[in-house]
């Protein structure tokens, strides 16, 4: 039963990877450190269909099956909703260069995006003065129990 969960929880993990390949990018605009992760993963996805390798957690996967006795996949869940999607019955050569193909413009359109709004963030101008911090107009003083607004003069005009 526990090596029947583990396959099964590989399978998952095998869907989690490919959905972060997929749409990781989508993550590192977010949290930009995942970039040092998901990189390497896009290039191990393209070269896996590139290639024809056949992925480690492929191998994992099989063992705990095998391990659990199972010759097959069984009418479960896990099997009936997430096996089709990981391994398409009509999965030939074409199909896998296609698939590496999809990774590649997806997280090219992801990254192109990322890089120019990082380059905007950078860019000196329009785009700097729209988010600079604005000044104050007005400094609020207490004196005794009097509080007062005091107009604060424009700064000289060799200053800005």
């Amino acid at each position: 039963m526990l090596d029947r969960f583990a396959a099964d929880s590989v399978l998952v993990l095998h869907v989690a990877f490919i959905l972060f390949v997929l749409l990781g990018g989508l993550l590192v605009v977010r949290w930009y450190g995942l970039i040092i992760l998901h990189v390497p993963a896009v290039v191990w996805a393209v070269y896996v269909e590139v290639t024809g390798t056949i992925c480690p957690l492929t191998f994992i996967e099989n063992r705990f099956r095998a391990a659990a006795g199972e010759s097959g996949y069984a009418d479960g869940f896990v099997e009936h909703y997430l096996m089709a999607v990981i391994y398409p019955a009509g999965l030939s050569r074409p199909v896998q260069f296609a698939l590496a193909l999809l990774v590649i413009v997806v997280n090219t359109t992801l990254y192109r995006t990322l890089v120019r709004s990082l380059q905007e963030r950078r860019r000196p101008g329009e785009a700097d003065a729209a988010r600079a911090e604005p000044q104050p107009v007005f400094r609020i003083t207490c004196k005794s129990s009097l509080r007062a607004l005091t107009p604060i003069p424009p700064p000289p005009a060799d200053a800005r």
